[in-house]
């Protein structure tokens, strides 16, 4: 079993998820706010100490042409980041319409705002693990 850790990067906060390989399926855990203008290393480093993720996961906001968006480059940097932190493999996942679909599959249940950051990076988590799967099957 591998445990990942998926992140759905955004400029004020980082939705954060767990997952393992062997069921392909992922956990919201936490949205982190920034602090000072920055993302919250410190509780990331705290969750990467707890949950020992093999690799981590961060989604890529591509737009429905697979043209890159705007904040591109700032998540782009925030996966060099990770890697050289935490020195671990920093993968990508399309992350276009996690957090429609996060808000869809939340509709008429009482979440905080917030937890909709954490179930995208779920979501980004999942979709690159059934995406690795595939190619694992080709």
């Amino acid at each position: 079993m591998t445990t990942l850790l998926g992140f759905d990067y955004g400029t004020r906060k980082i939705g954060i998820a767990v997952g393992q390989t062997i069921t392909a399926s992922a956990t919201p855990l936490v949205t982190l706010r920034y602090l000072q203008q920055r993302p919250d290393w410190g509780g990331i480093e705290q969750l990467i100490g707890e949950w020992q993720p093999a690799a981590l996961i961060v989604g890529l906001p591509l737009d429905l042409d697979d043209s890159e968006c705007e904040i591109v480059p700032r998540v782009r940097r925030f996966a060099r980041q990770l890697e050289g932190r935490f020195r671990l493999p920093v993968h990508f996942a399309d992350e276009r319409m996690t957090s429609r679909e996060a808000a869809s599959r939340t509709a008429g249940t009482r979440i905080k705002p917030d937890q909709l950051d954490a179930i995208a990076a779920q979501l980004i988590l999942e979709t690159w693990m059934s995406v690795q799967e595939a190619a694992r099957r080709a």
